[in-house]
């Protein structure tokens, strides 16, 4: 399963304190060698404060009680910075403290600064001093201090650089605490400000995009409305496009995400369009599954990348298993997934089939006999499929169902006027630079 593992591809992309839950989880899994987690981890500890974390792994990983001299130094220098900052930023954490003080504070940033320094004689070393006291406590692991200081840092900051720095220290800790409510207002709010036309530079832009997707990977897959937003997200047209230059390897999430979304049929269509040219840069089970059913029409193959699937779905951080108190807890994506994958098969089986074998059937579905029977005359109950089981000849006979010219016009008037809408918008962005110079 290493070679469906894609940490290495994501780990890079996401701040080193989020790649923690995915060594965790690969830690669990048992899918790499002890011995190489627990130094992948002393690795990304050494650039954080987490000092007592990092003697506990070294502990563990060379099975003594000593650790050495230079991490006793480095837990010493933490612990003597953290308090130097505590200091700085004391006047103003103590004026957030105090209720009746904040009541004070406006929408008006300026007014705020300037009620701080003349009432209060907080200025911007102290404001500066925040930050780092902030980030300080990230580093350290508390999120949830560093959180409420970075949100309360940026109602006070007026450098815009600064405060999408701390708009991403706020969404890395609300996902590390697992507020995924909160973590998902932080997310959009950082969206919008990407998306904004004042983002410095196009390659500047489309990077920023490519993080926000990574990130975004946890809360999306853990929201309760994720699987709908995630779709939201990633298949706009700008970041459609970062993924396929840049980070081809989310089309596993975006496709799982059609995959169990009924809801989003309309722009799957078009999604298929984009695996397609797709399958050279990247294969993945699961995309190869969608272009065995729809591109290639290769049943048999979309049986076995359906087995495939769901053992990628069981050993991906995302898709198939959290670790909850030190123990595995399967999530029902894996059975949506199943279940829908089945679904496509027939569905698409049954448009160039009229009578179809169900014994042929239930080995597509990768069911037994019986259990295909039942699968069947179940669907054909809820979805109101034009279709009917000839017991006695043990087949299934689809009813002939001739699309209507209305439902084919109004839908391809539909596709039109997208394409147009997106080709206008192409069009005026690239002409707002040209009218600027």
């Amino acid at each position: 399963m290493a070679e469906y593992d894609l940490t290495s591809r994501i780990a890079p992309l996401l701040d080193r304190h989020l790649v923690f839950p995915l060594l965790e989880f690969l830690q669990m899994l048992q899918l790499y060698p002890e011995e190489q987690i627990l130094k992948a981890k002393i690795e990304l500890l050494n650039n954080t404060n987490m000092v007592d974390y990092a003697m506990d792994i070294h502990k563990s990983l060379y099975h003594t009680e000593d650790v050495p001299q230079d991490m006793v130094d480095r837990r010493a220098e933490v612990v003597a910075r953290l308090k130097a900052l505590e200091e700085a930023a004391a006047p103003l954490v103590s004026f957030l403290q105090n209720p009746s003080s904040v009541q004070e504070l406006r929408a008006d940033k300026q007014y705020n600064l300037q009620l701080l320094n003349d009432r209060y004689q907080i200025g911007p070393d102290q404001i500066e001093a925040l930050y780092q006291y902030a980030k300080f406590q990230f580093e350290c692991g508390n999120y949830s201090g560093a959180a409420d200081y970075l949100y309360q840092y940026r109602a006070l900051c007026s450098n815009n650089e600064r405060s999408l720095s701390a708009l991403w220290g706020k969404l890395a800790a609300e996902i590390l605490m697992q507020n995924w409510d909160i973590a998902l207002e932080e997310l959009n709010r950082l969206k919008e400000i990407i998306d904004s036309k004042t983002f410095s530079s196009p390659m500047n832009q489309m990077q920023n995009r490519i993080w926000l997707m990574h990130w975004s990977l946890f809360i999306f897959f853990n929201h309760d409305n994720g699987r709908t937003q995630i779709i939201d997200l990633f298949n706009q047209d700008k970041y459609l496009n970062a993924i396929q230059t840049n980070a081809p390897h989310l089309l596993r999430y975006l496709a799982a995400a059609f995959i169990v979304n009924k809801r989003r049929r309309p722009q799957f269509k078009d999604f298929i369009k984009v695996i397609q040219p797709d399958q050279y840069s990247y294969k993945d089970p699961i995309t190869e599954f969608l272009a065995c059913v729809y591109i290639n029409y290769d049943f048999d193959g979309a049986q076995k990348k359906m087995r495939e699937c769901e053992t990628v779905i069981l050993n991906d951080p995302f898709l198939g298993k959290r670790v909850e108190d030190g123990k595995f807890s399967t999530i029902p994506l894996r059975d949506e997934f199943l279940e829908n994958a089945r679904l496509f098969i027939f569905e698409t089986y049954c448009r160039i089939h009229q009578r179809i074998d169900m014994g042929v059937l239930a080995e597509k579905l990768n069911l037994n006999y019986e259990e295909a029977e039942r699968w069947i005359v179940n669907l054909i109950r809820s979805s109101k499929l034009d279709a009917k089981i000839d017991s006695e000849m043990g087949t299934v006979i689809m009813e002939p169902n001739h699309p209507n010219v209305y439902e084919q016009l109004i839908d391809h008037t539909k596709a039109l006027s997208g394409r147009t809408y997106k080709l206008v918008s192409q069009l005026m962005e690239h002409a707002q630079p040209q009218a600027a110079r």
